[in-house]
């Protein structure tokens, strides 16, 4: 008789074998998927966030806020770090594997059905989000925060039809072969999760993404709510938490994430303005929304997991840009970095700025899990590419020792890149090689962070 955890490795081993990154279906296929699944997603409120960086932090907020006011949650978000359930996390954790195998099944069941009748299989996108929906309706949530997966305007999660409120975080260029070349071109994807009348909170840090996304507002009578970098303070940070004050234009109000990165401020105030958004409506607790903030836990997104040893999921440019921020926060030491990026994303591009920017005693250069992972060999040239395009001038090397007699040119500084396959290998050489008392950050993808997750137990240090 085959074991409950054989059922489930094996509903977990078809799920993965789903294409995830073949020809989308279009929402109208998305939606019958669902209306044979009895449309689970209007069973409960909405609130959807999309963009290029933060979504995820912001998602966290939200549900550890609407938990803490007393709403029963669900959070729908992807990717996963360890374990598939971690998408459809109820009352701040992941859900049950039986509630994961039961939902699959019913998933299964109309997967087949469209399948007999000539209509193309879900994607792994859709199956997942499908599966999302049929747990948070058999739990009865009251409240799902649904992050979205590539885009928002075509994406599966955009098939909800009324959400009680939207959210864009900060915009960068990212899929840019797919969603498009500038800020506004992907705005405009993002936006597209808009709906009529239905107020939108967004980061107004880009003026490009800014004005895409409040003229679609306009369009579509949507109370706009813009969160500008102006309008936050940081008032703390001691490297595991930050106090910052959010000014709404009604309030001024003081708020702790527990983070040490500089750019959870703004995903906080984003998340805040979106709660004050709902605090009338929804009877949330000014007081009890601070306190899920402040309780939030979002792991991989500059998570202290070992003493002195950061997972960041820093994945674009842009990220890479506030990995680099953070870390400069943390420490002001040299420090070693272990990393890993998938072929789709400018790798080349992130190992000059982590070059340009960081203070590195060794670079170590890992492959991601999956297909998409970009090879060590890659890696490492792109990282010696750069240090010969003289992207490796390190902070601090403008003293004269570094100079040429009488030249005046800056020297280049190089710095050791070790490319080893295994990621688990890879970690444990990173761990090795620090000094006593130096940091490890571990950064570039949150398939990296997914397996680090796995090498060190998903131990997290509070």
């Amino acid at each position: 008789m085959e074991t409950y955890t054989g059922i489930y490795e094996k509903t977990v081993g078809k799920i993965l074998e789903i294409p995830k990154f073949t020809s989308k279906n279009s929402l109208s296929h998305t939606r019958e998927f669902l209306r044979r699944l009895g449309n689970p997603q209007e069973q409960f409120k909405v609130i959807h966030v999309a963009g290029s960086n933060g979504k995820g932090s912001v998602c966290a907020f939200l549900e550890s806020a609407l938990r803490a006011a007393g709403k029963k949650t669900g959070l729908f978000t992807s990717p996963h770090l360890m374990h598939l359930e971690e998408r459809f996390a109820l009352e701040g954790k992941p859900c049950s594997r039986q509630d994961f195998v039961w939902a699959a099944e019913q998933a299964g069941q109309a997967a087949f059905a469209m399948v007999e009748e000539g209509l193309p299989h879900p994607t792994f996108f859709e199956y997942v989000f499908a599966i999302g929906m049929v747990i948070f309706a058999r739990k009865q949530v009251e409240y799902a925060v649904l992050e979205t997966g590539l885009g928002g305007r075509l994406d599966a999660t955009n098939i909800v039809g009324r959400p009680i409120l939207t959210v864009i975080t900060s915009i960068s260029l990212e899929h840019t072969e797919i969603l498009g070349d500038t800020l506004g071109q992907i705005a405009a994807e993002k936006a597209g999760i808009l709906k009529q009348g239905v107020p939108v909170v967004y980061d107004a840090s880009e003026p490009e993404a800014e004005e895409t996304i409040r003229k679609r507002a306009d369009l579509l009578g949507c109370k706009a709510y813009p969160v500008r970098p102006e309008k936050i303070k940081i008032l703390l940070n001691t490297g595991k938490k930050i106090d910052f004050s959010y000014d709404s234009g009604y309030y001024v109000t003081k708020v702790s994430v527990p983070s040490g990165a500089p750019y959870q401020a703004q995903n906080g105030a984003v998340a805040w303005q979106a709660l004050e958004c709902l605090m009338e409506t929804e009877g949330i607790a000014r007081e009890a929304a601070k306190q899920g903030m402040a309780a939030a836990v979002w792991k991989g997104r500059m998570q202290e997991a070992l003493p002195g040893v950061y997972f960041d999921g820093a994945h674009n440019l842009s990220g890479i840009e506030k990995f680099l921020e953070a870390v400069k926060q943390i420490t002001g030491e040299s420090a070693v970095l272990l990393f890993s990026m998938v072929k789709e994303k400018d790798y080349a591009g992130a190992a000059k700025r982590l070059l340009s920017d960081g203070n590195w005693d060794e670079i170590i250069v890992t492959v991601a899990a999956g297909s998409r992972g970009v090879t060590c060999q890659e890696l490492e040239n792109a990282f010696r590419d750069a240090m010969g395009d003289g992207g490796a001038q390190m902070p601090g090397t403008a003293s004269p020792e570094t100079r040429g007699a009488g030249s005046g040119e800056l020297k280049r500084q190089e710095v050791k890149v070790t490319g080893i396959e295994d990621a688990s290998q890879a970690f444990a050489y990173a761990l090795s090689c620090r000094k006593p008392g130096q940091k490890l950050f571990c950064a570039g993808s949150l398939y990296l962070v997914g397996e680090l997750e796995q090498i060190t137990g998903g131990m997290q240090n509070d």
